[in-house]
This record gives structure tokens, sequence and C-alpha cells, in this order.
């Protein structure tokens, strides 16, 4: 009975004191116990999760090593496109949340009446007097951190320095982590302005000097300023521990390296692979990273070190990287034969193909490049560049090599196949054998360790089949099959026949890219044999076989013929190989042709494209010394006087000037050439040539054909390789029409078609071309202005069969809906002008009804088509309006002309010109005057006969 009494009392004790400590007051008895249940109940759990999360975040994050690392993880949930962290710091929220509504003490304490101090005054004046609750709210703040919630974080630690004034370390550490989640959303001058308004004196504790370093480095990082970051990621090294010491030590390696200061880098990343606590592939990708800032002579110990590690089952899929650290070592010392050696040994090993293998590809591809070897150069940068982020150092300088690639690729191909296959012509046939034994050798190892790894693949892919069929997969799916290579498949299933294809077209042309017109040097869409006519076609075309009739077959057997034939098209064979060895003197000589022309485009490409004059000059210096009659000699010869004028090496630059002038002086660079203001002139030629045509035009709108002959004649002299000639030959060739010339018309066109093949005004010039050989006649019309404009043809030469020859069909209804053509001379008149002046006039003018513009351009005849009208009344009212605007006055040069649509898709379609229209509208006007005078005629006649 005692017993029980006694734990009556204990209880309506606990009782009293649980109520003592309730939030509604604010005693000392309450702080304490606030206090102890806050932190050891809600906030330990808390914590307790977080820095459990956060180890395991720091610990398996994948880190990028191939780029700048953050110098924490959780960064990385700033760039969604980069490896995401692990770990959810949601738990840790909700207890620092429920931790501040269920312990947090607002009430102000019963104010002392003999105390008036002013520590006690603005002791009354807090806003929450639990003593731990400062720890629930950064407790929050990092969570949201390490969450990837940085505004929330930043706003919640904004808060802290707010609210808990008297709490000095508090808000120091609110601050940091303030100016720490601006970083991460790249706020750097907001983080930067935080840190110089901390005081070294208010670094009180390692915490909080850790991590004022890791802010500092974190800003200099972020801006690309590694010399900065140096000194305090060191810093930051002292404080940091476990996985993330030795993440910042690579980091601090990586700046450094950047820096050029490699023998430091080189100790720093050693300590980082040495790192207990760092993970493996950290340890291999420091390691790796050794290889890239060794400066040391003596590489053997390093490179025996690398290999040894290939002999581990636990590297298997890291060879790649092991492989391109050992190239990095050879090529620190200079020997990129072994570099190469083994960078390629890096590709044939990777099996992960991400990447490293891609930056492996970047400096192989690079290698083949300085030395030439553009066709090796060209599959690696091809396929390196599409796994590169935009971010990687020089990725602009390397697309736009990648790219060039594809075009040097092809020539320095055809060179080297070329050269191989000549040199193999001087060996004897015994010699030859021997080296294409080898090949094919070589040939069916590699097929037979691709065929061991598909094997294996299908092997593991059944297993993987019927492993998901005996745990419940679906036998009804459909099974995969692989289409069987026959004889009789679609060609381009057989693989026999596209080789035999492909060898016979590069044994005659060599390589080529794929691109329309591969044979032709002018790939414009015309031929001149559309505009004459010879008239021994008919001969030819019955010369030799008849259509249809076979060669005769010679004797032999058949089936040896058959076997002969298909061992020639089979890599698998000798006579694959030496049907491609150039035999007779007439083989050789289109062998020669082809390294011709694939030294001298590779040399023009660098240049003009790359402007790589040293490499530009070795591909031409070959040229001209294994071919000193090439073909290509006048171009070359005026490239390299460019290439040396621009590098201002005058001596050399005279040299080819005047082996130019001497060799070709009745060529048009020879020509130029000779006069000794060349390069001046070069340099003043935008704005001579640009007075010259100016005036060129005016004269040929004034009839004055004179002046653009003289000016023609000067341009040739000044300036005959100007990119704005052909332009000054249309004017040259159309001021003919109205002298009624039409042979030195044609003449003119056909010369500017043969020189500038690939101008805008090619098409418009090949029509009038083919017209003048149907027949048609030149039309003097009324002055140059009509015959250049209105003779235009509108289209180009896509129009199939005799479509423009055909007759136009014209129908003028005035209640069919119109447009209306703003025509104008493309030389004179700004059509990104028209169109903002026409746009601005519409808004302004028209509130309800909107216009649909639309631009068209024929060589020199642009127009701007205005739509939306219902009828020709409708066109001509706007006409009207756009006439008395204020906004905006139509330009002289511009004509606008009311077209029915149904007439316009007429022109466009069929390809006729404004010429025709005009002739087809007068003629219908006439006839519709003719009908009113006539018709009050008739009537009267019929009047006077009735009465």
């Amino acid at each position: 009975m005692l017993k029980l009494f006694r734990l009556v009392i204990c209880l309506i004790g606990a009782v009293a004191a649980l109520q003592s400590c309730s939030l509604k007051k604010n005693t000392a008895a309450t702080r304490r116990y606030q206090a102890f249940i806050t932190r050891y109940n809600i906030y330990y759990n808390g914590d307790e999760h977080f820095r459990e999360t956060l180890q395991e975040m720091e610990k398996d994050y994948n880190d990028d090593y191939t780029t700048i690392l953050y110098p924490h993880p959780a960064e990385a949930k700033g760039q969604p496109k980069t490896p995401q962290p692990k770990g959810d710091f949601t738990r840790s929220i909700e207890k620092a949340q429920k931790a501040i509504q269920l312990r947090s003490i607002k009430k102000r304490p019963a104010k002392k009446s003999d105390n008036s101090s002013p520590e006690y005054k603005a002791w009354l004046k807090r806003e929450e007097y639990n003593p731990f609750l400062h720890n629930a709210w950064l407790m929050m703040g990092r969570s949201q951190y390490f969450n990837g919630d940085f505004a929330g974080a930043a706003a919640t630690f904004y808060y802290i320095q707010r609210h808990f004034k008297w709490l000095p370390e508090t808000v120091t550490e609110a601050q940091l982590w303030q100016a720490r989640s601006y970083v991460a959303f790249d706020w750097t001058n907001e983080a930067e302005t935080i840190l110089k308004r901390i005081k070294p004196e208010e670094l009180t504790s390692k915490k909080l000097k850790e991590l004022y370093a890791f802010v500092e480095a974190d800003i200099a990082v972020r801006r690309k300023d590694y010399a900065q970051a140096i000194e305090p990621i060191k810093q930051a090294i002292k404080y940091a521990d476990g996985t993330q010491k030795a993440r910042l030590q690579f980091l601090l390696g990586q700046c450094l390296r950047r820096e050029g200061r490699n023998a430091e880098a080189y100790a720093i990343f050693k300590k980082a692979a040495a790192s207990s606590s760092a993970t493996y592939r950290a340890k291999l990708n420091a390691r790796i990273a050794q290889s890239e800032v060794f400066a040391g002579k003596q590489i053997d110990s390093e490179v025996k070190s690398l290999l040894r590690m290939t002999r581990y089952d636990r590297n298997k899929k890291y060879l790649d990287q092991i492989y391109y650290a050992a190239g990095n070592l050879y090529l620190s010392v200079g020997d990129t034969a072994k570099a190469i050696e083994n960078y390629v040994l890096a590709n044939e090993k990777s099996e992960r193909n991400g990447i490293e293998k891609a930056i492996n590809n970047v400096t192989l591809g690079q290698l083949y490049f300085d030395r030439g070897r553009y066709d090796l150069a060209q599959p690696c940068m091809a396929e390196a560049i599409p796994q590169l982020p935009e971010t990687y150092p020089n990725f602009s300088t390397l697309k736009l090599r990648s790219d060039l690639l594809d075009e040097l690729a092809v020539y320095a191909g055809n060179v080297a196949l070329q050269d191989s296959l000549l040199t193999l012509s001087q060996k004897p046939e015994a010699e030859q054998l021997k080296i294409i034994n080898k090949i094919i050798d070589n040939l069916k190892k590699k097929e037979a360790a691709e065929a061991e790894e598909q094997a294996l693949a299908d092997f593991e892919a059944k297993r993987d089949d019927s492993e998901a069929t005996n745990t419940g997969g679906n036998a009804n799916a459909p099974q995969q099959f692989q289409m069987s290579n026959k004889d009789d498949s679609w060609y381009f299933y057989n693989t026999s026949v596209v080789a035999q294809g492909r060898t016979q077209f590069q044994r005659r042309w060599g390589s080529r890219k794929l691109e329309d017109d591969w044979r032709r040097k002018n790939k414009a869409s015309f031929s001149f044999n559309e505009f004459e006519s010879t008239g021994n076609d008919t001969a030819a075309s019955t010369e030799g076989n008849a259509p249809g009739a076979e060669a005769p077959t010679p004797e032999g057997n058949a089936e040896e013929d058959k076997a002969a034939a298909e061992r020639a098209s089979d890599p698998h064979y000798p006579e694959y190989y030496l049907s491609q060895i150039p035999k007779t003197e007439e083989q050789k000589a289109t062998a020669h042709d082809v390294i011709q022309e694939g030294l001298y485009s590779m040399g023009l490409i660098l240049k003009d494209k790359l402007e790589d004059f040293p490499a530009a000059r070795r591909q031409w210096s070959r040229l001209l010394k294994d071919y000193p009659d090439n073909a290509y000699r006048l171009d070359v010869y005026y490239n390299l006087f460019i290439v040396y004028e621009r590098l201002e090496q005058k001596a050399e630059a005279n040299i080819w000037r005047q082996r130019l002038i001497e060799e070709f002086p009745e060529s048009k660079y020879g020509i130029a050439l000779q006069n000794p203001d060349y390069i001046q002139n070069l340099r003043d030629m935008p704005a001579a040539q640009q007075e010259l045509y100016d005036k060129s035009y005016t004269a040929y709108l004034a009839n004055d054909n004179a002046t653009v002959h003289e000016a023609y004649a000067e341009m040739m002299r000044r300036y005959p390789v100007s990119e704005t000639m052909p332009k000054f030959m249309f004017l040259h060739a159309l001021a003919y029409v109205t002298e009624r010339k039409p042979e030195e018309f044609n003449a003119t066109l056909k010369e500017m078609l043969e020189r500038y093949p690939d101008t805008d005004l090619s098409p418009i010039t090949s029509a009038w071309l083919k017209g003048m050989a149907r027949g048609r006649k030149l039309q003097e019309g009324d002055g140059n202005s009509r015959s250049m404009f209105w003779d235009t043809r509108l289209s180009t030469d896509s129009i199939e069969g005799d479509a423009a020859a055909q007759e136009a069909e014209f129908i003028f209804d005035p209640k069919a809906e119109h447009y209306l053509a703003l025509v104008y001379p493309t030389d004179h008149i700004n059509a990104n002008e028209l169109l903002y002046g026409i746009a601005r006039h519409n808004f302004n003018t028209f509130v309800v009804k909107d216009f649909d513009l639309e631009q068209m351009t024929f060589g020199p005849l642009g127009m701007l088509i205005v739509k939306g009208f219902a009828n020709k009344a409708d066109t001509e009212r706007y006409r009207t309006i756009l006439g008395q605007s204020q906004l905006f006055v139509l330009p002289a040069d511009v004509t606008p002309i009311i077209i029915a649509k149904r007439n316009f898709d007429q022109l466009i379609s069929k390809g006729h010109s404004f010429e025709e229209y005009f002739n087809a509208e007068a003629e219908a006007n006439a006839t519709a005057v003719e009908e009113q005078v006539i018709t009050p005629t008739n009537q009267a006649t019929n009047n006077d006969s009735e009465e």
C-alpha cells in the first residue's frame, strides 16, 4: 500500500513538472527541458540521417574526371545534364521542421523589475528562447542545400541571420552557407560580397575556417579563375577528410595543371592516388592524370607501372584509360609512334565507349592531323565530337576541324591508297603476295575475334532470354532474326557485290566524297552541251554496238571465269588486292592524277578553311616536287603568293609572283599580278568595286552601254579575281541586248558560267542560254531597265521538260484573288528594310485586316509579295493607301505590280517572265477597249435599222 502511494505521488510530480515545462511558459526549467528534448529526440534522428546520407553522397558519386570536378557533388544537382549524386535529405528537413514547430519558445519570460541592464533588455527582445533550436534551423538549411534546393537554402540561412543575431558564430555560419548556396546557382558576385563582409576574427572555429575556404575556392572555380582557386583549395584540404579530401586534392591538381604548374600537379595527383579514403575509381583517374602532367625524361618505370595494372581483372573495364595514360607518357618525351600505338590500343580495349574514349580519340586524331594523315584522323574526330560537351576546352575549334576532316579525309585517303598501290606495283609479284597474304591473315584474325565476341554476345542473349522465360517471360514474344546474306539478296545487303563495285569504282576514280555530279569539276545545274548542237549526235549514238546488244563473250570456261571474278571481289583472296595494283601505264597515270588532285585539294582546304598555312605548303610542296608539270600549278602559285603575303614574307611571296607571271602571263592571275600595287588594290577592293559597280549599274539603266563595257574592262584590269566579277560580267552581257549583238551576249554568258558556275546568277544565265539555243531572239524592249528585269524568268532550271517554252495562259478576272508584287533590283534595294517598312505600314494602318508577306529572289530581280486581297479593286485600294502613307515611302526603284493569284502562279510554276505578262495584259486591255468601242456602234446601227 505504501509503494502504491509513492507511485501516485511520483506520477503527480511528473505531471506537475511537465505542466511547468509547457511551451506556454518561459522559465529556466522550461528552456532547459525543451532544449534537451529538441536535441536528444527530434534533432538527433535528423542529424544522424543527415550525416549518413551526406557520407553516402560523397563516397558513391561518380565524378566526371575528364572535366573540372565540382568542389562538392551536391553542386551537380544544379546541372541536370551532369551525373547526379545519390542521397535524399527530405527526412532531415522534416525533422528540423518538426523541431521548429513543436519546440519553439516564442513567449517572453516574466520581466524582472530589478534588472534593467542592456543585456537583459536585449535578451527580452529575442524571438526564440529555445537555446538549441538554431541547430534545427541550420540542419534544415544544410539539408535543403544538399537536396539541390539552393534557393530555399539561401532563404533559410538568411532567416537565421535575421532572427539569431545574439549568436554571432551561428550568424557567420549562416552567412557562409548562404554564399555557398549562391555559388551553386552561379550568383558568384553576390557570394563574393558576403565573403567580403566576414572578418577574419569572426572565423572562430575549424568548421567556419573550412567553410570559408571552401566557398572562396568554389567562387574561383565557378569563374574558371584557377590561379585564384589554388590557395583556398589548399586551405580547404587541410580541414577536409575522407572522400571529400581526395576529391579536393584532385581538383587542386586540375587547377595546377591548367596554370601550367605540372610538377606540383603531378605531386598532388600522386597524393590523391595514394589516399586511403578515395575510391578505386578516384585512385585510377588520379594515376591517369599523373601521366598527363609527367615532366620527366625517364618514363620506363612509369610505363611499366601502368602496364602492370592491365593484368588485374578489376581493371578490365579501365584498360582504355590505362593505355591512354601510357600514350600520354610516350607523348611527353616526343615518341609519337609509341604514343599512337597505345592510343590505338586504348580504342580497341574500350568497353564503355564513353567520354574517356572520346578524349582518347581526340588526342589520337590530333596526332594524325599534325602528321598529315587526315584519312586516319577523320574517324577519330567524327566519333569523339558528338560525345564531348560543348564546355570541353577548344570545343569549337575541334568541331570545325572535325567538319573539315570530312572533306580532307577523302583526298588524304586517295593519296595514301594510290601511294601504296604505286609502291606495290614496283615490287616483284612474290613480294606483293607476301604483303597481301599478311593483310589477309590480319583480316581473318580480326574477323575470327569479332565472330567470337558475337558468339559470346549471342550466348549471353540466349541465356538472358531463357532466364526471362523461366521467370515468367512472354513466350509468345516475336523472335529476333538476322537477314542472311545470300547471293540473290538485294544489292546493299550483298557485301560481296558492294565490295566489288567499290573496288572497281576506286580503281578508276579513287575515293570520292558523296555528292551529286561527283565527276564534274563544274557542278552547276547546266551542261554546255545544251547550249549548242554539233550535228554529230546521231552519228555518235549509232557508233559501236546497237542499243541493248551484248558484247561478245570471250571463249573459255564460264565456271572458271565466274570463280575468278568472285575471288577478285573477295578481300580474303590475293586476287582482290592484285586487281587493284596499277599495272599498265594508263592505270598508273590515273593513280598519279588522283594523287595530284588530292594534294592540291587538301592544300586549298587547309589554307582557306583552316588557315593552317604550314600544312597547306607541305601538300603543295610535294605536288610541285613530284609533279612539276601538274595541271594545278597556276592556282598553287597564286595561293602560295597569297600565303606568303599574309605571313609578311615578301621575298618568298615575290618568288611565286615571278614564277606565275613568267609561266602564265596571259592568265587572269598573271595579268593581275603584273600590277605592282596588286596587294594594296586587294585591300582597297571592297569600297572601290562597290563604287565602280554603282557607276556601271547607273550607266546601264541610262542605256549608256559604253560606260558599262568600260567598267567591265576596268574590273578585269584591276580586280580580275574579285567575287563580284560575275555581276559586272552580267551587266556587260546584258548591255549587248539593246545593241543587238547576240553572239557577244552568248559568249559573255558562257564565259561567266565557265568561270563562276556556282553564283546566284547561274540559273537565270543558264536558262537564257538554253532559250537562245532553242532559237529565241533577243528583245530590245524599252531600254536596259526593262530588258534586265522584266525579261527575267521567274524560276530555276529545275522546271521539268519544256514547260518554260510553252505559251503562258493568263486570265484577267478582276473579281479573282489578287496579289501586290513589289518588284525591285536586288543590287539597289535592301530586301529586309523593304520588308520592315511594309510590315510597319500594315501594322499601323490596318487595325483589323492582316496581310501575308513573302520574299522571293530570281537573280537580279527581287520581289516582296503582299497577299490577302479579295479582288483587284481591293488590291488597288491598298496600293493607293500605300502611296499616300506618311510612315513609309516606297523607294523609286520599287515597282508595284497588281497581278491575279492564278497568273502569278503561272509565272512561277512555268518559269515565265513579267515581260510576257505585260504583253498579255496589254493585249487583253486592247481587246477590252476594242469591244467597248465596237459594241456601242453595233447597238446604234441596230437602233437605226429598227427606226
